[in-house]
């Protein structure tokens, strides 16, 4: 069944705009409701971001649930890896995440995880959207007997739970004593949360964009807006900083001297730590298609097996579990330790990092030093759906396409990478190449996206 409400990360889009209506909220809570009750199941814990649209939604759902005969525990503002967490914890049988990640605070979204905190696979999204269309196409919701209904029951230490989960995946023998973090927590889901792990772990923490009003949430901060934190890093004189994103999922790490610190690059960080203390064994990281030719051709040369997946970290999820594998993600920030966590969590994985520097005695910036990032550009080329040459797929795997893709391969090498990929949203093909130099990456995109083009 091809997906009609549901993209890579759950449902998204602008609220008052289809799909992000309390009518569709709660249609979606009942079909969801639905598909539960079927396999006798009868509790979903829900929570949220900072967004003044997440009060709506959130009622809009609890009705939608409770009309199900499914009972709801409400958690309130909490980061997305808190709710898979606290999902597993409380026994609930499955988790919503009312967020719209990164994206401005006029957007939201939700998304699901099962009852043992993973996302939902694709074949049950697929059952959860034959319900939800009856609902919406041929108004087939249906509110069970009075007697039947659900229950709606707030949850007050939530926070304190997840906060202690967090600090048990540091070692207890270690501390951050003596070190100045700046934390941005985005002023998302994480504002209560993150400087209070650091803290409680020994450091000093100068906490910024942590007082959230319902619409500054990733408004010029977080983990895709790092001006400020690098220039409080700088002005404090910290020893790293650490952005989350709206609802701290992601992290980005600033070292003590300014630079940028992503995904690709943590990812590094924390298989070369696994790779030092005997942890890795045989196993690998796994990425996207986007990661950095760095990250890889460093992996390489520690002896590390590399797996690029589609672009989403529910495929490098998928990966993971098929290679037995702990440890994946993506250079946004999405960082899986599987051995911690069942999603991406931008606290825990900001703490291993930490630990790892801790171990190695290492600034941030020296623990990066042994990968080089290879500059990378991008390109988006628009078509017509009229084009003569066919849809995307059809134009991307032409001949003249393909032809100068092999050319420009050639003459990099091992050196450079060519990605040609469509987007899942927009009438665009994504013409992305890396290369040793800025040079060499815009000369061969500018060369490909022009025979994309046509």
């Amino acid at each position: 069944m091809t997906r009609k409400y549901f993209g890579t990360d759950g449902v998204r889009g602008k609220v008052g705009q289809f799909p992000i209506t309390p009518d569709f909220a709660m249609k979606l809570a009942w079909a969801a409701g639905k598909v539960m009750a079927a396999n006798g199941s009868k509790t979903v814990l829900i929570g949220k971001d900072t967004r003044i649209s997440g009060y709506m939604l959130e009622s809009a759902m609890e009705a939608g649930f409770a009309a199900a005969g499914v009972d709801v525990l409400l958690v309130g503002p909490m980061p997305t890896p808190a709710v898979a967490y606290l999902t597993s914890t409380f026994r609930a049988d499955a988790g919503v995440v009312i967020s719209a990640s990164h994206n401005p605070h006029f957007d939201n979204g939700i998304k699901f995880f099962s009852g043992t905190g993973t996302k939902l696979s694709d074949a049950e999204e697929a059952k959860l959207e034959k319900l939800l269309s009856a609902a919406i196409e041929n108004n087939a919701m249906q509110c069970v007997g009075p007697e039947e209904l659900g229950r709606a029951k707030r949850i007050d230490d939530a926070t304190g739970r997840y906060i202690e989960f967090c600090k048990g995946t540091f070692n207890q023998q270690l501390s951050l004593k003596g070190m100045r973090i700046v934390v941005d927590a985005a002023n998302g889901a994480a504002y209560h949360i993150g400087k209070r792990v650091f803290k409680e772990l020994g450091a000093e923490v100068i906490a910024i964009h942590d007082q959230p009003d319902g619409m500054n949430i990733n408004f010029r901060c977080g983990a895709t807006h790092l001006d400020s934190l690098q220039k409080e890093v700088l002005d404090k004189r910290a020893d790293l900083g650490i952005a989350l994103d709206g609802d701290a999922d992601r992290v980005m790490m600033v070292d003590h001297l300014g630079n940028i610190v992503d995904g690709d690059q943590i990812l590094y960080i924390l298989a070369k730590a696994m790779k030092d203390r005997g942890q890795l064994g045989a196993s690998g990281v796994a990425g996207t298609l986007m990661a950095n030719l760095g990250l890889e051709l460093a992996l390489k040369a520690l002896d590390i097996p590399f797996e690029r997946t589609k672009v989403g970290d529910r495929y490098v999820v998928e990966a993971l579990k098929t290679n037995n594998w702990v440890l994946g993600g993506e250079g946004s920030g999405h960082i899986l330790s599987t051995n911690y966590a069942s999603t991406g969590d931008g606290v825990v994985a900001a703490l291993q990092v930490l630990k790892a520097m801790l171990r190695a005695q290492k600034s941030l910036h020296d623990m990066v030093a042994g990968m080089t990032k290879y500059p990378q550009t991008l390109i988006n080329v628009r078509f017509n759906s009229n084009d003569p040459r066919g849809n995307a797929d059809d134009i991307v795997n032409s001949e003249a396409v393909q032809a100068i893709v092999a050319k420009a391969q050639a003459d990099m090498g091992q050196s450079g990478r060519v990605l040609l990929r469509k987007s899942g949203t927009e009438p665009l093909i994504r013409v992305m190449v890396e290369a040793q130099s800025d040079r060499v990456a815009i000369v061969n995109a500018k060369m490909i996206a022009a025979v994309v083009q046509g």
